[in-house]
């Protein structure tokens, strides 16, 4: 080993010599740790995290929480694409010393069992010989490229110490907490091999290699980037070089300079000089923290100039390594306040420079466009925008809660917002200058240390005399929501009454303005309202009273948060836009929206959706859809009202009050309508990360059908049915479970179902798919099959099932299939049962989307034997339960395959509708 740098003081030391075998994808590592003990405390163990031993085996928590978010690239991952560490040697001052690879079932943390205790203050050298297997970057964005390596988390690193052991494994969440360390590292490589770095960087050319000594001093993290190619461009700033591959072509260098040195003094400025001579940026890290909504584009689609996207682009990745590199937070339990500080610079730096910029950028200026309330939205709404989104649909989560326990919604956006919409509230309540200097001081008395977001709250604390408790109490560790309004403003004498009302369980500081044509004439802040209040101020020519006019807090609903002055009969008129927009709190709106569907028997179906529902959804809403059928050349139509009751703190999460009504065409020529009322209770998840929910329903449906010409009413052509269900889903994507029990009760029969389906993916990536059926009618008084149980096709005469041509029993729209009741893909003599059926469905995966699928059933009618049916075939399995296709082999038929018409008997799973296809993509997300 070669000599360490000079160590100032204690600081935590870390050599290591490497040599890269890039025809294996190894790194041979010799390394030593100088550890100190800085805490109080005699320590007995030391931990390490080896996060590169996470993609070991399909058991690591790295695997497993890619699962959680829906990818399985790990979980199946080839052994020469995995990686891990293999430990050689391990020695502590220079004596052997025990050791566990694997610490409460984690891979990735090593647990060293000292032989000596450790005294606080003392140190001990910690030597050990390992190899690296590096993985394939495509599971996390470190590991070997195309033309490289790309590594993070790739050496042993000691765990933090403050007053118990910070231990965290790799969940690909970027978040590994460090003490400050000095780093001397060389490391030999081919020599077509470039070398970039977030240390100082020295080359020594040796025969057919390369050695690149790095050197770096209190740094928290060694980034390293080794590639064919050389990516990375540096850039001088007045005092740091900027090191980055995040560049934009379109922009010259001296522009993309003098952008940088703007964004860096914007940072100072806040927080306090860069400790560092070097600031090391990489897209890999960048790609995984973007900017929503901006880096998610086309690139076909442009709204913004290169120069604010890069810029933009530039300062989120910039902001969130400054402060990485230098506040030591636990962000796996404490990260609200880097969060929320590196979103309050994203919005200051946006006031400031952008602050013509429109959330929909150039689109806002396009005809058809600029008149939506959407287009008038700055780029900075975006983050109260997306809060009262996740607020308003019970999704959000408290700022303490575990990161590891956040949705990935709320930990990559939602979260992050509320953090810093909460830190800009703070600051116009109490003042900008208190929040910049309380910045400044914990940045300063913590840089390069174990901190907590704690030492903050007493910065701030110390500054003011306001009661800033209901900011880190409810705001920060609850999710109670902030929701005020204006019940009234009288006008008496020189002054006016406005009554606020409190709407929920939050108190917390509000903002009262006076306005003129929309311009701000009066502001004051009132605190304590707690339920209601009426408060007296002067008249000063407003016509107008607003509460949190300049959104400057979060808010759960603030479309009532306003009054006209006096006495009005109408306090907001009512307005018809075309398409759905945001909500205008000057107005009560109505929305005209072109409506486009199809079916057999109608054909396309043009109309027009008369609505409420804006883009932030609301309690009430209704629908109105009058449509024109152009094979049926009849009007026809669906209208829908919903009322959603939220529970908080419940095992109920939601309850759906509606009432709904169609008139479309069940055959040729041949109308229904229906009309239909339900409650539906929607039961709240575990957690945010649990896949999949349960609900129970109440439905009455009536049911009127048209009779063909002479045909003789009878009592399936009108009807009305009570149906309860409860449903369970749980679509994990490696083994999926969903069961439902329900029952129908109905003037001339009654029935009970259940249903079971289990769905695994093997080792080998394949799927295996089981199903139970069974339904047995109570009561059946019925002399036709109209209400039977179906083996090969639901008779669906509750009009539940998306059936194109639901009346068609020959032709193309005769094969689709639909899993329902029996889930037969073959005709057999016997379809129905009017007595019990019990069916089994199972499907086999053999290679990727190919499947063999085996049915059986026993099906019961009145007078009848049991009948038995069987099949099996081949299941071409391509989006699962969107696009699939059925290829009958064998059945009761017999060889299916050698019929005449083969094609006739194929059956296709064909879902077209937008918002299954939206859910199936974002599993994982939200």
């Amino acid at each position: 080993m070669f000599p360490f740098t000079q160590i100032n003081g204690q600081e935590h030391a870390i050599s290591l010599e490497a040599q890269l075998d890039d025809k294996e994808d190894i790194l041979r590592i010799n390394q030593r740790i100088v550890y100190y003990n800085n805490s109080d405390s005699t320590l007995t163990n030391i931990f390490l995290h080896n996060w590169a031993n996470g993609y070991k085996d399909n058991k690591a928590p790295l695997a497993n929480r890619l699962i959680e978010n829906y990818d399985k690239s790990l979980y199946f991952a080839n052994q020469k694409d995995r990686g891990f560490t293999r430990i050689n040697n391990l020695t502590v001052d220079f004596e052997a010393t025990p050791f566990l690879e694997v610490e409460n079932g984690k891979i990735d943390i090593i647990k060293i069992i000292l032989n000596a205790p450790l005294a606080s203050k003392k140190s001990i050298t910690i030597n050990i010989a390992y190899d690296v297997k590096i993985p394939n970057a495509k599971f996390t964005s470190y590991g070997k490229t195309k033309t490289g390596y790309h590594l993070r988390y790739w050496y042993l690193v000691p765990a933090v110490f403050q007053d118990n052991w910070k231990i965290m494994s790799n969940l690909n969440m970027d978040d590994l907490l460090t003490n400050s360390t000095n780093y001397t590292i060389k490391i030999t490589l081919p020599k077509y091999y470039y070398v970039s770095s977030n240390l100082n960087e020295y080359k020594t050319p040796k025969g057919a290699t390369n050695e690149f000594l790095l050197l770096g001093q209190k740094k928290t993290e060694v980034l390293l980037n080794i590639d064919t190619k050389n990516h990375y461009k540096s850039f001088k700033t007045t005092k740091v070089e900027i090191k980055t591959d995040l560049y934009n072509t379109v922009i010259n260098k001296k522009l993309s300079a003098d952008i940088l040195n703007r964004q860096l003094e914007f940072i100072q400025r806040f927080l306090g000089t860069y400790p560092h001579k070097k600031l090391f940026i990489d897209e890999a890290s960048q790609a995984k923290n973007p900017i929503y909504g901006l880096n998610q584009l086309p690139k076909f689609i442009r709204p913004f100039p290169d120069v604010f996207e890069w810029d933009l682009t530039m300062l989120k990745a910039m902001s969130k390594k400054y402060i990485d590199n230098t506040l030591l937070l636990d962000k796996r339990n404490d990260y609200w306040l880097t969060d929320g500080l590196q979103t309050y610079l994203m919005m200051n730096y946006v006031s400031e420079y952008y602050p013509e910029i429109k959330l929909a950028g150039n689109i806002s200026k396009i005809w058809g466009f600029k008149n939506f309330n959407f287009s008038k939205l700055n780029f900075n709404d975006k983050y109260p925008f997306v809060y009262q989104y996740t607020a308003r649909q019970f999704i959000d989560q408290a700022l303490n809660t575990r990161s590891d326990s956040l949705s990935n919604f709320n930990r990559k956006i939602a979260g992050k917002y509320k953090a810093g919409l909460g830190l800009r509230y703070l600051a116009d309540y109490i003042g900008d200058s208190i929040i910049s200097a309380s910045f400044q001081e914990f940045y300063l008395k913590n840089n390069l240390k174990y901190a907590k977001s704690d030492d903050f709250k007493k910065i701030v604390s110390s500054k003011t005399t306001k009661d800033i408790s209901w900011f880190f109490e409810d705001y920060l560790k609850t999710t109670k929501k902030i929701d005020y309004t204006i019940k009234k403003a009288i006008i008496k004498d020189d002054s006016v009454y406005v009554t606020i009302k409190n709407k929920r369980n939050m108190t917390a500081p509000v903002a009262l303005y006076g306005l003129k044509n929309k311009q701000v004439k009066f502001k004051k802040w009132l605190t304590n309202i707690d339920s209601t209040k009426t408060i007296a101020i002067p008249k000063n020519g407003f016509n107008r009273v607003s509460l949190n006019f300049e959104n400057s807090y979060p808010e759960f609903n603030s479309m009532d948060n306003w009054k006209k002055v006096g006495k009005n009969i109408l306090n907001k008129p009512i307005q018809f836009k075309l398409y759905k927009d945001i909500n205008d709190p000057y107005y009560h709106q109505i929305y005209l929206q072109p409506n486009i569907k199809y079916n057999f028997y109608d054909g396309a179906l043009l109309g027009l959706r008369i609505h409420n529902r804006p883009l932030l959804s609301r309690n009430f809403q209704f629908s109105i859809t009058p449509q024109y059928g152009t094979k049926s050349n009849a009007l026809n139509g669906t209208f829908n009202t919903r009322y959603t009751q939220y529970f908080e703190n419940s095992t109920i999460n939601r309850i759906y009050y509606s009432l709904s009504g169609s008139n479309l065409h069940y055959a040729e020529n041949l109308s229904y309508n229906t009309f239909n009322q339900s409650i539906t209770v929607q039961f709240r998840r575990k957690n945010l990360r649990d896949v999949g929910g349960s609900f129970l329903s109440a439905r009455l449906l009536n049911i009127n059908r048209e009779l063909a010409p002479n045909d003789t009413q009878t009592d399936s052509d009108k009807y009305r049915v009570f149906k309860l269900k409860y449903y369970y889903n749980k679509p994990d994507i490696i083994k999926g479970l969903k069961y439902s029990i329900g029952t129908e009760i109905a003037s001339n029969y009654s029935k009970a179902t259940g249903e079971i389906r289990f769905r695994k993916l093997t080792a080998k990536n394949t799927q295996l798919d089981f199903r139970l059926y069974a339904g047995s009618f109570i009561k059946n008084n019925t002399d036709s099959d109209f209400f039977s149980f179906g083996l090969d096709r639901a008779n669906d005469y509750l009009f539940e099932l998306n059936y194109i041509g639901r009346s068609e029993s020959t032709g193309f729209l005769s094969q689709q299939f639909i899993m329902a009741e029996g889930g037969f893909k073959s005709v057999l003599d016997q379809r129905f049962a009017n007595q019990f059926l019990v069916s089994f469905n199972s499907s086999v995966g053999i290679w990727r989307w190919l499947e063999i699928y085996n049915d059986a059933a026993f099906l019961k009618n009145r007078g009848n034997d049991v009948f038995f049916g069987y099949e099996s075939g081949i299941r071409c399995n391509f989006i699962h339960n969107i696009l699939e296709l059925y290829l009958p082999i064998y059945s009761n038929n017999g060889w299916e395959v050698t019929k005449n018409a083969y094609s006739k008997n194929v059956r296709f799973v064909l879902v077209a509708k937008t918002r299954a296809i939206f859910n199936f993509f974002r599993r994982g997300f939200m």
